[in-house]
């Protein structure tokens, strides 16, 4: 089983999402559910870009991906991202954001998913997920992460090939322990954050920042439940007097 996540920038605007846009993802993520995926959600909304998140087992991946992409495709503002999504990879263009990663079988579907999004696409965006990335292999209790963010033309399962240009990356890795999902995606953010600036949102955050920034919201899938990660990380890293 594996954790499958895409994100896209189909908002009619550059700095937030419109509730009407969250509310119509959500009314249709049951779609997902029924072409097998034992859990899905809208994940990340980060600044004009949307994460939707499903747990699926390995051969109905590019079914579930396709599924996806339709949802943002019926539901989009504005075509954005899926516009770039292209059946071979000369005509590809700057797409979909994609990431995915294993769960161990025997251990609790637990997972955390990072949502980037900039402004101008800055290109140091690449930096600070892999910094999140790497800052989470080799942890106690990591089962997988996405692979690290690379400057080449990519083809995602079920959809077609993005190229180069895709912007505001997502990550993903999957724990095995619950108390573990804490301590990981505590280093991840942190990780993150050490990179210029880059700085923390909550889930729903408009991209309201000075050019030449990065934004991040940080979430937990647990259950099919959503869990904003940015509050109790800010609770927790609040320097006690």
């Amino acid at each position: 089983m594996k954790i499958t996540a895409i994100g896209a920038d189909i908002s009619k605007n550059d700095v937030s999402c419109s509730t009407t846009l969250v509310e119509n993802i959500e009314k249709n993520l049951y779609k997902i559910n029924e072409l097998g995926a034992s859990h899905v959600a809208l994940t990340n909304v980060t600044g004009d870009d949307v994460v939707i998140s499903a747990f699926v087992e390995d051969d109905l991946l590019e079914n579930i991906n396709e599924g996806i992409v339709n949802i943002l495709k019926n539901c989009a503002e504005s075509l954005g991202d899926l516009s770039g999504i292209s059946d071979n990879a000369d005509d590809a263009g700057e797409g979909i954001s994609y990431a995915e990663a294993k769960f161990r079988d025997g251990f609790y579907t637990d997972a955390i998913i990072l949502g980037f999004d900039t402004y101008g696409g800055e290109p140091f965006v690449a930096d600070v997920a892999n910094s999140a990335i790497k800052a989470a292999r080799g942890m106690d209790n990591l089962t997988d992460v996405s692979d690290l963010i690379e400057s080449k033309t990519r083809k995602i399962p079920g959809v077609g090939y993005v190229s180069s240009e895709t912007d505001d990356p997502v990550v993903v890795a999957t724990v095995e322990n619950i108390e573990s999902v804490g301590v990981i995606a505590s280093a991840m953010i942190g990780a993150a954050l050490g990179n210029k600036n880059t700085y923390l949102v909550e889930r729903g955050t408009a991209c309201n920042i000075l050019p030449g920034s990065v934004i991040f919201s940080a979430t937990a899938l647990m259950n099919g439940n959503v869990i904003d990660l940015a509050v109790p990380f800010q609770n927790k890293t609040r320097i006690l007097r």
